[in-house]
């Protein structure tokens, strides 16, 4: 299993859509044409499977700004994610038929809590 992308989540992809690097877009299911979405399955380590939409800029642009969009918010919101918690994409080629499987994963962020102690001087 190949990781595609590991991203620790902002509060952008918390609130609307997740942005991925260019340079991970070529190991998502190919855009058809001169189509500028694509829609596809992924599989959490709970055996759920989620649909999802990656989406590109519709100008020839070389940058073409992937982003998750279609079931995202959804996902988001059923695992409780917050701004620096982590989510991992994984590309499982299967060897029987040649075809991918997708995976993703969450790494919550790790909060600590500071006790807040005052001091007071006895008279």
């Amino acid at each position: 299993m190949a990781t595609i992308v590991s991203k620790r989540l902002t509060k952008v992809d918390i609130e609307k859509r997740l942005a991925l690097p260019s340079k991970s877009l070529n190991c998502f299911p190919a855009l058809s044409g001169n189509g500028h979405t694509v829609d596809f399955d992924v599989r959490d380590e709970c055996g759920r499977v989620w649909k999802f939409q990656i989406y590109t800029r519709k100008s020839n642009n070389k940058y073409r700004k992937p982003v998750l969009t279609k079931g995202w918010r959804e996902f988001v919101c059923t695992k409780e994610l917050s701004i620096d918690d982590e989510v991992t994409f994984y590309m499982d080629k299967q060897q029987a038929d040649g075809s991918v499987e997708y995976r993703v994963t969450v790494q919550k962020a790790v909060k600590y809590l500071v006790p807040f102690f005052t001091y007071t001087p006895f008279p």
